[in-house]
């Protein structure tokens, strides 16, 4: 199989799945803050979830990531190691030979193309079923509603009914949208989550270890993480708000519209929304890289 090794599939698979489970609480926070009307704070959104919701409503929308993590986790991670050795292999000779950052910036920019083209339909049917209880707001009477004459919710009844009725009111396009955003926030992000991760697992690998100590792994995961989501939040939030767009009403023509009317009508504040559960989900991803 030449360079490349299934080992890094299978342990994306494995982290994966394990993510979803222990974060999808906090992605269900930061997307109602993201996209969501009413919440005055992190705390305020969390009580009013599980007030109006029990704690349900935290794992709404899980189901399809969990099924689908699996693929999405360990074709990045693999996508990321393989263009990596292959590229050392073709430039060097030797796929072990060490990266250099512009080898890491090739890498993670082809793993980032190659997530929005699986991410993207996946975030935006779990969107659609985060958000679908998220009640209608009469600020916005004014936009245009989905369906003539009438605002209504979505009821979606589950995730293949949400693709089937995405499909049939918005057309296999509707399925990538809000992949625009992905790709700004997912091309510069994972440059800025693998190539810190890189640098600060071989810095902190011992002389003669060939690879580096579980509590590195953890703490070069988590400062790689935090870097990566202080500057990927901006275009997460615009990309949560084009994807949950349509659950009531068509708001938003595309990222540059969505960009222009947030900042208008809550200022340069509302791209940090959510910054800080961003930060935190993302270090459960961390065992992702763990397993990898």
């Amino acid at each position: 199989m030449g360079n490349f090794q299934l080992e890094d599939f299978v342990a994306g698979w494995v982290g994966g799945a394990a993510s979803v489970i222990v974060g999808h609480p906090l992605d269900t926070v930061k997307t109602r803050l993201q996209a969501g009307q009413g919440y005055r704070n992190t705390l305020n959104c969390v009580f009013t979830v599980y007030r109006n919701e029990t704690v349900a409503g935290f794992f709404k929308g899980m189901s399809f990531p969990l099924a689908s993590i699996a693929v999405y986790s360990s074709v990045v991670f693999g996508v990321f190691s393989n263009t990596q050795r292959f590229i050392c292999q073709h430039r060097y000779g030797d796929s072990n030979h060490a990266s250099t950052v512009s080898d890491l910036v090739v890498a993670s920019m082809v793993a980032g193309f190659v997530s929005v083209g699986i991410g993207c339909p996946v975030d935006l049917v779990k969107i659609r079923l985060q958000m679908q209880t998220q009640p209608f707001i009469q600020a916005n009477i004014n936009l245009k509603p989905q369906a003539a004459g009438f605002p209504v919710q979505t009821a979606y009844r589950g995730p293949v009914h949400c693709i089937s009725s995405i499909l049939r009111k918005e057309g296999l396009a509707g399925i990538y949208r809000g992949a625009g955003a992905m790709v700004l926030r997912d091309v510069p992000g994972y440059c800025l989550y693998f190539i810190p991760y890189t640098f600060l697992c071989e810095w902190f690998t011992s002389d003669g270890r060939r690879s580096p100590s579980p509590s590195s792994v953890w703490i070069a995961g988590g400062i790689a993480g935090a870097i990566s989501w202080g500057t990927a939040t901006p275009m997460d939030v615009v990309k949560s708000r084009l994807q949950a767009d349509g659950v009531h009403l068509n708001k938003y023509k595309g990222v540059i519209d969505c960009i222009s009317q947030s900042y208008h009508n809550e200022g340069l504040k509302v791209f940090f929304r959510s910054m800080t559960i961003n930060a935190e989900s993302k270090l459960t991803s961390i065992l992702d890289i763990q397993c990898h």
